[in-house]
């Protein structure tokens, strides 16, 4: 497989990613659902508030088909320095029910595809791509194509708009 096999890609369904477990997961089980997509750090300043409203958005709109997907990132500061089993046991002491996945690069050469991809497809403020720091949280809608991008700095509230029209 080329390693730019990601530009051919169309669609979020077309990707697989690891997940927390170490199991490699179709993208294609977010079919007909809009997604959200985060890279996600344990140690940021935008820890706390991130993953509570994430959390509030999932409880609120799960039933109407949102999913999140979370993608742990050390990227950042040093942010997520801990290993997947470190990760999984943060996330469960937030409460966290929706999608985790094994932690990735999101920026660079090894950066995940599915990370090349969505930036490709919605690049940031003046037309730099590369992701700035955790919490950049893309917006797919049900026919797998991302529709918006938000920075590390929105709070994921402000998304509820775009969530509601996509659903």
């Amino acid at each position: 497989m080329s390693t730019d096999d990601w530009k051919s890609k169309e669609t979020l369904y077309e990707f697989s990613a690891t997940d927390i477990d170490g199991q490699v997961v179709s993208l294609d089980k977010y079919k007909g659902k809009p997604t959200i997509i985060v890279n996600v750090a344990t140690n940021c300043g935008y820890t706390q508030n991130n993953y509570k409203q994430l959390n509030e958005l999932y409880d609120k709109y799960e039933a109407q088909g949102l999913r999140i997907a979370a993608f742990p990132c050390n990227q950042f500061g040093g942010q997520e320095p801990g290993c997947d089993v470190d990760i999984k046991e943060f996330i469960h002491k937030k409460g966290v029910r929706f999608d985790m996945y094994s932690k990735v690069d999101v920026n660079g050469n090894d950066a995940l595809p599915l990370f090349k991809w969505l930036k490709s497809k919605q690049g940031g403020i003046l037309g730099i791509d590369a992701i700035k720091w955790n919490f950049t949280k893309f917006l797919v809608d049900k026919e797998g194509k991302p529709i918006k991008r938000f920075a590390p700095n929105d709070d994921p509230v402000v998304m509820e708009p775009d969530i509601k029209a996509a659903l």
